[in-house]
């Protein structure tokens, strides 16, 4: 398993080794020591999973404030994502600005985003299925949204906003803009 920079810096591109035979392959998907050397040391509580029937489904731009901010380490067990993390922390130098990786099931490649990043994609294949573990509990009274084609944020997604598939808080989210401090 190896841990790559990506262009913001505090946001890991985490991949695994795989080890294939006539049966197929084998992979570890997380070591808690190759993490912590690369500088991830958060401790993870609870895993989440989300299947989209659709392509084109966006999932976000979400995160939770503070104290219930979380990390989360993410991966694509079936079909493809583009996946995307947006820093929201206010006194950072990257602050509004965004990395966008494509995440499959074929590579089994993740991305760590760290607490203070909206976080979101939008499945590239039907019937994709996406992992994630966060170091914080779900929270109702902390969980928020940010506009996911927001112009200001100029993220390149795949789809527009006639053929994006969303949810009803993800389609009412606030532009960045009336964000505010938040991290």
């Amino acid at each position: 398993m190896r841990v790559e920079q990506t262009q913001i810096p505090a946001v890991k591109r985490i991949v695994p080794n795989r080890f294939g035979d006539d049966r197929g392959w084998f992979s570890e998907t997380f070591r808690a020591d190759i993490l912590s050397g690369a500088g991830i040391e958060d401790v993870f509580v609870q895993d989440n999973q989300s299947f989209s029937a659709l392509t084109g489904t966006v999932r976000g731009l979400h995160f939770q404030l503070e104290p219930a901010g979380q990390a989360k380490l993410v991966r694509v067990l079936s079909g493809s994502i583009l996946d995307v993390a947006v820093d929201l922390r206010r006194d950072s130098e990257t602050y509004g600005r965004h990395v966008a990786v494509r995440l499959d099931a074929t590579d089994g490649e993740q991305l760590y985003i760290p607490v203070g990043f909206g976080h979101g994609f939008c499945t590239l294949e039907p019937d994709t299925m996406v992992a994630y573990k966060v170091t914080a509990y779900y929270s109702r009274e902390h969980d928020r949204s940010l506009a996911w084609n927001d112009p200001d944020l100029a993220i390149r997604w795949p789809v527009t906003k006639d053929e994006a598939v969303l949810s009803d808080k993800d389609r009412a989210a606030p532009a960045f803009a009336q964000l505010g401090s938040v991290f």
